[in-house]
């Protein structure tokens, strides 16, 4: 067979075609690899957000606000948790199975809701009849089904009904109402710029602490299916919420209420524009009690007012200035107390027109010629004006008037402080000063400098935060702690003062002002305050019968004072004394509540030092050498905290704490401590505990030498009745 030739040229590829076909297969791989690497536009969004978006959830999980205590524990402010029933009545709501999730026996479903929120069966059997009658995908059950708590939540949902879910929501609730309301202040709801609603505080703790409180969002990712459900095993990624900080006050909760109690009725009975007292710890500066009347419920947020007018409403203050324009005097060297004056009146010739201005003492006749010393006691206007004169210069009170802290905030931890004023120019407006008449002041720069006469001329700084605690980890973030700012006045000034407070009070003149403070029994020294308010409106002081700030300064006990106390009343309805009455009430209340003694005066005197690290029985040998009560907790030989801290201040038969190295959690016997002694024992023992009651510990729930595993509850009651 002859063979033919092989036509190649059925097998010829144009070198073009080639080409072509490389070119696009390399561009089909370059836009692959474009496809894999890079991020591109997908319509409005990129290719990562479409993916993600299109079969992934990202849901945001809100972090819990962190609590406000006491310094006890109790608390005053925290986030509760609530629910609202919502009921699916749609027969296209199915679950990832296919099973169906709506209410189909509206009867039965009925009665059973009703039975546990304790309503009519009929009441929601006819909410879920006009839903299914009118096509609602869902509906709640108005104000039956809000706000439910945990427990009932519970037991609907062991009732396993078909199409019933919750929706959870937190609010701010605080257990005491209305209760130190100013210093806690609120919260609202307020939305950030990705929708997520954060409770926010607007005034008080709440707002100063907010960006402590709020704590920081975290986030689920995971894989859902067509019908928005969660794949079972899918991909998922948590980013945990980080809940918010825990803030202890200095606030005492019994403290408060015996303060509350009183500012409360003080208000009722003077029908008074404000009432307002604050109590603070002598030698730290802690606040332990601070109220204002009218105030507000901070779950209602039914104020009448923004202004705390314990440290945003700057006022005359009146004669309770004299503390400091006396203390001004007698630290320059110049005073004679025994030297004496014409009362009355003294006349001024005005540096502006020439023209007389004559100012008086508040009994215009005066008391004849008196002394210095008798001034004070008598509250006299013309004292302080010749002060400024004989003593020390107009120049001199406003530079002690600043170093002493009037004029300018304190730094107190509350937003929108004011620092009130004391400038003032010639002469008579001097005078004036010096008896709290044409400058202004704030309660707590009154308390700030009340500091120094409980602690030999040292200011020591007000604050209210005992300590800030990470509320997950327990770890303690802050602590807040005695501040000495400046040293005001010498021991010798300020035992003249204590002595000058002492009379307004204790003295043998029944004309002192100060003398409806008087009690049998306690030793509270000060100074009374009555100071005429300016009408801005009109352009002059109000001249009705009680158009007056009446106030107090004080301390007890005198020889080495631990409360201080600052009252005020505006405008009460009559010239009735409403402050006295408050003041006793809770100086006696603390009194018997802290156990104060005034037989300090006749003790000796301890600095305490730092027992860190050093030998546990030659440091019970050491105190008890000095007459001190020493507690040991634990049996270890070193000791690793104590109470009280460095450089505190006690006397012979006060209680010292150690704690040692070897502190096995058993139970120590308490039984005669005191309210105080006993809170700072605990506090050592780093227990939880509940205290029962005031007085001496004469009952505990757990016995001495048993293990703690449980919360201690120990019961207190009086010794003995302070009339």
């Amino acid at each position: 067979m002859k063979k033919g030739k092989i036509n190649n040229d059925r097998f010829k590829v144009g070198k073009s075609v080639i080409i072509v076909t490389f070119f696009l297969f390399v561009l089909l791989i370059g836009r692959l690899c474009y496809l894999c690497l890079f991020d591109y536009k997908v319509g409005d969004s990129t290719i990562t957000a479409f993916i993600r978006n299109r079969n992934t959830e990202e849901e945001v999980i809100m972090p819990k606000r962190g609590t406000i205590y006491d310094q006890n524990g109790n608390v005053l402010a925290n986030d509760v948790t609530s629910y609202t029933i919502i009921v699916y009545l749609s027969e296209d709501r199915v679950d990832a199975e296919g099973n169906k999730n709506y209410v189909e026996d509206i009867d039965m479903t009925s009665e059973k809701l009703a039975s546990v929120l304790g309503v009519n069966k009929e009441e929601i059997k006819k909410i879920l009849e006009n839903g299914k009658a009118n096509n609602k995908y869902q509906v709640e059950l108005g104000m039956m089904g809000k706000g439910i708590t945990e427990l009932v939540k519970e037991e609907i949902a062991g009732l396993n009904l078909q199409g019933i879910d919750f929706i959870e929501e937190v609010k701010r609730y605080y257990p005491n109402g209305d209760f130190a309301s100013y210093l806690l202040g609120y919260t609202v709801f307020k939305e950030d710029d990705n929708g997520n609603n954060w409770l926010t505080g607007e005034m008080g703790i709440e707002e100063y602490y907010d960006s402590e409180l709020k704590g920081s969002a975290g986030y689920v990712t995971y894989e859902r299916d067509n019908y928005g459900y969660k794949i079972a095993n899918g991909r998922e990624y948590v980013e945990p919420s980080k809940n918010g900080n825990d803030i202890y006050l200095t606030i005492d909760n019994n403290i408060e209420l015996f303060v509350e109690t009183e500012v409360k009725k003080a208000a009722e009975q003077s029908e008074a524009e404000w009432v307002l007292m604050v109590v603070a710890d002598a030698k730290t500066g802690a606040i332990l009690g601070y109220s204002s009347s009218p105030s507000f419920d901070p779950n209602l947020r039914n104020m009448t007012s923004y202004l705390d007018p314990i440290t945003a409403l700057a006022y005359e203050p009146g004669s309770t200035m004299k503390i400091f324009s006396y203390m001004c005097a007698i630290e320059s060297g110049n005073y004679d107390g025994n030297a004496t004056y014409e009362s009355g009146t003294k006349t001024y010739t005005s540096e502006v027109d020439g023209s007389s201005v004559t100012i008086s003492d508040w009994n215009k006749e005066g008391w004849g010629t008196i002394s210095y010393d008798e001034g004070f006691a008598l509250s006299s206007n013309i004292a302080v004006a010749n002060m400024v004169e004989t003593f020390i210069t107009k120049d001199d009170l406003k530079a002690c008037y600043t170093k002493y802290g009037f004029g300018v905030k304190t730094g107190f931890t509350l937003k929108r402080e004011d620092a009130g004023s004391i400038d003032y120019k010639y002469q008579i407006e001097a005078a004036t000063a010096g008896y709290g008449q044409g400058i202004t002041t704030t309660p707590i720069q009154h308390i700030q400098a009340l500091t120094a006469i409980a602690n030999d001329g040292v200011m020591i700084k007000p604050y209210v935060v005992d300590k800030i605690v990470d509320s997950e980890s327990d770890e303690v973030l802050y602590t807040g702690k005695r501040e000495e700012i400046t040293t005001i006045a010498s021991e010798s000034t300020i035992d003249k003062l204590k002595e000058l407070m002492t009379n307004v009070i204790n003295g043998d003149n029944t004309n002192s002002t100060g003398y409806a403070y008087y009690m049998d029994g306690y030793s509270l020294i000060g100074k009374t305050g009555t100071a005429q308010i300016y009408d801005y409106s009109k352009g002059m002081y109000m001249t009705g019968e009680a158009d007056y700030i009446y106030s107090f300064s004080g301390l007890f006990p005198k020889e080495d004072p631990e409360i201080i106390i600052y009252a005020a009343v505006k405008r009460p309805k009559d010239t009735v004394n409403y402050i006295a009455p408050m003041v006793k009430e809770v100086e006696k209340n603390i009194t018997k509540y802290l156990n104060i003694e005034e037989s300090s005066k006749d003790k000796k005197s301890y600095e305490v030092e730092s027992f860190y690290n050093k030998d546990t029985n030659n440091t019970k040998e050491y105190l008890e050498s000095k007459n001190m009560r020493v507690l040991l907790i634990g049996n270890g030989t070193r000791i690793v905290n104590q109470y009280p801290s460095t450089n505190t201040t006690i006397y012979e038969d006060d209680l010292v704490i150690l704690k040692t190295n070897d502190y096995d959690k058993k139970m120590l016997d308490l039984t005669g401590y005191s309210h105080k002694e006993v809170i700072n024992v605990l506090k050592l023992m780093d227990v939880s505990y509940l205290v029962e009651g005031t007085g001496y510990v004469y009952e505990q729930s757990i016995p001495p030498n048993s293990d703690i595993t449980e919360t201690i509850t120990v019961k207190l009651k009086e010794k003995y009745v302070v009339e």
